[in-house]
């Protein structure tokens, strides 16, 4: 599904942008928004890359709570920004994105990180959400 693909990528774009200006990705995408509205060389966002981004700013402080818990030897502001925020983007979309399978979440991100960062990031990327797939159900009963 090439339209989830380029909404994911989008998302953490957009997350990463916001990361690394010191600014709410809220106002980012907002910024994507506008930008697309008024420039026609600017792609549209799509839907569900707002619901990605409105998604992860809910849940962004249980987020980065859960990939400094889970992240062996690394600590949030250690990391990579770009496997910061494809961890970011990949926990949101594993826990309380229902509608895509888990396996799908772990090779986009997986992806994400062999186009954008280190040779090291997509075995990490995959073994830190790899190990936050085995604790969804627990870390979603945690929530209610």
């Amino acid at each position: 599904m090439a339209a989830r693909n380029t909404a994911r990528k989008r998302a953490f774009q957009i997350l990463f942008e916001g990361d690394q200006r010191g600014v709410d990705v809220l106002t980012v995408l907002a910024d994507w928004i506008r930008h697309s509205r008024n420039d026609t060389r600017q792609p549209p966002v799509s839907e569900y890359t707002m619901e990605l981004v409105e998604g992860y700013a809910t849940k962004a402080k249980r987020i980065d709570e859960l990939i400094a818990t889970y992240a062996v030897d690394w600590t949030l502001d250690r990391m990579p920004v770009v496997d910061r925020n494809i961890l970011r983007l990949g926990a949101y979309e594993l826990i309380w994105v229902d509608g895509t399978p888990d396996a799908v979440v772990l090779d986009e991100a997986v992806q994400l990180a062999k186009e954008f960062s280190t040779d090291e990031s997509p075995s990490f990327v995959n073994g830190l959400l790899g190990r936050l797939k085995n604790l969804k159900p627990s870390l979603r009963r945690d929530e209610t």
